[in-house]
């Protein structure tokens, strides 16, 4: 790992500064924003984003916190594989789980004061959103011995999404953009005219509401524009094949059920046993609520916040309340 910037935590008061390294795991090179230490809490982001979405959230958590934002693989300025076989889920949850155990080693080092009495030491808490919420399910399904506790914001869990995509024309209706992401023509129109789609539906209601600068746009511009970083985030919806049916397929057709099912292979069901905190917006027009309907079975130690004026981009609309949650779930309140 090699320390490339450092900068102040986004002009809150008394935030620890972000730094950003990069890791060398599961064949990847991974970029990540990190600030603060303590135990680890690791926050992974959705489609479009990249790092920068969780900048609130380095600033909060990293005062008592080792809090680490990566670039998932295939965005910004971490590697981008070409093949698009290598967004397959298990390898995206492999990326995690081995940044996570560099994480936890380094921290050890630069602590030497901290005692490794119990594999308690290696856990840590999972925070992510759309994209990087599947992987955080998928992983906490897999190497539940490995965290504290999960947060969930608006990705819903692989097995209830099927079930939606199947038998709920509603989500089906609101998924229809899957298909379009997984198709060739998805990098010529997202990237249109400098961007102007992603603009418009990811920062347009933010710069309009005045939550998002001009700063934050120039942000995502670049990290839109790294060379091949478009094209890697497409490539999760690629690997995966999930999706509705078309809109004038039979209805017998049904839809594709997410990869990341078969992605957790030996985990039936997808049962997920780490205490869970799902936080929802409501607003949001691409994952509906019916994707909480029936979760409590899947997820047996599970709380659920609603927050009804927000949209998908809650973490960027409203992260006070995004923070307050995250506190009260993590001192058990």
């Amino acid at each position: 790992m090699a320390a490339v910037a450092a900068a102040g935590a986004f002009g809150q008061s008394g935030a620890p500064a972000v730094s950003h390294d990069y890791a060398d795991v599961n064949g990847v090179r991974l970029h990540y924003a990190h600030a603060g230490s303590g135990p680890l809490i690791m926050f992974l982001h959705g489609f479009p984003e990249f790092w920068y979405e969780w900048k609130d959230q380095l600033a909060e958590f990293g005062r008592d916190h080792m809090a680490v934002a990566p670039d998932l693989r295939g965005y910004n300025l971490s590697s981008k594989p070409a093949e698009v076989s290598a967004y397959q889920v298990p390898l995206l949850v492999e990326d995690i789980r081995a940044l996570a155990a560099n994480l936890n080693a380094e921290r050890r080092t630069t602590n030497p004061n901290l005692e490794r009495r119990t594999q308690n030491d290696e856990r840590f808490t999972l925070v992510a959103h759309d994209w990087g919420g599947v992987v955080a399910w998928v992983f906490a399904a897999l190497h539940p011995e490995l965290l504290d506790k999960l947060i969930i914001i608006n990705a819903p869990h692989p097995t209830i999404f099927a079930r939606e995509l199947r038998d709920n024309p509603e989500q089906q209706k609101a998924s229809q953009y899957m298909l379009l992401f997984r198709s060739p023509q998805a990098e010529a129109t997202l990237s249109a005219n400098n961007y102007e789609p992603l603009v418009n539906a990811i920062l347009g209601d933010g710069l309009k509401a005045g939550t998002v600068t001009e700063a934050d746009k120039a942000a995502y511009l670049a990290a839109w524009s790294q060379p091949g970083a478009l094209t890697g985030g497409l490539n999760y919806y690629r690997a995966s094949g999930v999706g509705p049916p078309p809109q004038n397929a039979p209805a017998a057709s049904g839809g594709q059920p997410p990869a990341p099912i078969e992605a957790a292979g030996r985990v039936e069901g997808m049962i997920v046993k780490v205490p869970t905190l799902v936080i929802w917006a409501e607003k949001d027009t691409a994952l509906l609520t019916g994707n909480l309907n029936g979760l409590d079975r899947v997820v047996p130690a599970l709380t659920v916040k609603r927050i009804p004026d927000a949209t998908h981009w809650v973490v960027r609309e409203k992260p006070g309340d995004v923070n307050r949650l995250i506190r009260e779930f993590l001192a058990g309140r």
